[in-house]
């Protein structure tokens, strides 16, 4: 598992989380089943395990034990599928968001620009739309939103341009294509300045943003009361919307309060910011940028 992706803050996480041996908890981010596992660790023989993962490559690694439940489904369907298994309030969350070190460490799924490989960018093999798609089909005002909207890419509305029109000439079909034209326009530090492109690209091929908010409203309907949810982001778009939501149990940070004034939020924030140890950033550099909260159902 630990070839597929490195969980990052393990042990942190799951003791926040697991707090009833016997509970029913979700890992909506099943990746190469590390945290999954630990949960597992922790859980007794009534406990049970729920997780989600839409990678076809993900679902290689389910973890043979009768106490968990693998749904290939993307995480934005959690209330769906809840209400489809009938297990009741659950008693937990997590969510370690972002790529996996496999996705990103793949050569042919076109999530890094350190690969040559087609413009993919799928984390769902079955969706059609790709990142080739995208810059062959979006207006200069669409592209030019999503770099700077979720990548922050300080050229947005130039590196829009140039591709809307390079594209005349024929497709970018390839990272090595998009490479080329990057490094033609890209700003201060080249591999800061290509990752922030390809993580635009990759958030809004996967709709990411939209698929968080989703999962997120599902929590807030199959906590129960005391649950914990904890998530860990890895960009502050995440961060933000997470952020929000474990402190008033609505997406858009808006606290829900009565005739009197008085707070109707369904969650609490629980713990400051909880980041990875030195030790662990020198292990593993791509826990670096992570950032982990931790929210309580209080009603």
């Amino acid at each position: 598992m630990s070839d597929f992706h490195v969980p990052v803050l393990l042990r942190e996480s799951v003791d926040e989380l697991v707090q009833n041996k016997n509970g029913i908890y979700v890992d909506v981010t099943f990746g190469g089943g590390g945290h999954s596992q630990e949960i597992l660790n922790r859980l007794g023989a009534k406990g049970s395990l729920i997780v989600f993962d839409q990678d076809g490559e993900a679902e290689r690694n389910r973890i043979e034990d009768e106490r968990i439940t693998f749904v290939k489904a993307n995480f934005r369907f959690l209330y769906r599928f809840w209400k489809w298994l009938d297990v009741g309030a659950v008693d937990g969350v997590l969510a370690d968001l972002g790529v996996s070190s496999h996705q990103f460490d793949t050569d042919y799924r076109g999530f890094s620009f350190r690969f040559d490989a087609d413009l993919d960018m799928r984390m769902n093999s079955d969706s059609s739309f790709t990142a080739a798609e995208l810059l062959a089909t979006y207006s200069r005002e669409a592209m030019q939103s999503v770099f700077s909207r979720y990548g922050e890419v300080r050229n947005s509305k130039k590196l829009a341009s140039m591709i809307f029109e390079r594209r005349t000439a024929g497709s970018i079909d390839t990272t090595n294509q998009l490479n080329d034209l990057l490094e033609e326009i890209k700003v201060g530090d080249r591999n800061r300045y290509f990752a922030q492109v390809y993580q635009a690209l990759r958030i809004e091929v996967n709709e990411e943003m939209d698929c968080l908010g989703e999962m997120l409203e599902g929590v807030e309907r199959i906590l129960k009361v005391g649950g914990k949810m904890v998530a860990i982001s890895y960009h502050s778009l995440e961060d933000r919307m997470v952020k929000r939501f474990l402190k008033t149990g609505s997406i858009d940070g808006v606290e829900e309060k009565d005739d009197y004034g008085r707070s109707l939020a369904s969650m609490k924030m629980i713990k400051k910011i909880i980041l990875p140890s030195e030790e662990e950033q020198n292990i593993n550099t791509r826990s670096r940028s992570a950032k982990m909260r931790v929210g309580e159902r209080i009603r």
